[in-house]
């Protein structure tokens, strides 16, 4: 059974910190390049952070909005991916959503997403 649940979200004042747990399911994750997505109303989801599988490094990357501020990393053990916040900033408002990269994982032929976590980044 497909599994991913976002947690970790919340309200946190600019500067603060915040970190975003993805629980998968065993099966997917081991194998697949993961990666942290975010999504504002009326914008498309972005990718905004990735992660290789282990056999490859956990290698990581990031897109220049968060680079430096945010890191992405993975426990196979625990079969979860986590996001770690830093130094957030209003504009990182969004929903965050966890999938595979650089295609969502498919079920039925259909993307899956699962639903998301709330950052508000406000003062």
């Amino acid at each position: 059974q497909v599994q991913l649940v976002e947690s970790g979200g919340g309200v946190v004042q600019p500067g603060g910190s915040l970190r975003l747990s993805c629980l998968t399911s065993g099966g997917i994750f081991r194998v697949s390049h993961m990666a942290w997505y975010r999504q504002t109303p009326g914008k498309q989801r972005e990718l905004i952070a990735t992660i290789t599988p282990p056999g490859l490094g956990s290698a990581t990357d990031y897109d220049d909005s968060v680079k430096g501020r945010f890191t992405i990393s993975r426990d196979n053990a625990k079969n979860t991916v986590t996001l770690q916040m830093s130094s957030l900033k209003p504009e990182d408002t969004a929903v965050y959503y966890c999938n595979s990269d650089p295609r969502p994982i498919s079920v039925n032929g259909a993307d899956y997403w699962g639903q998301g976590t709330q950052v508000t980044v406000s003062s």
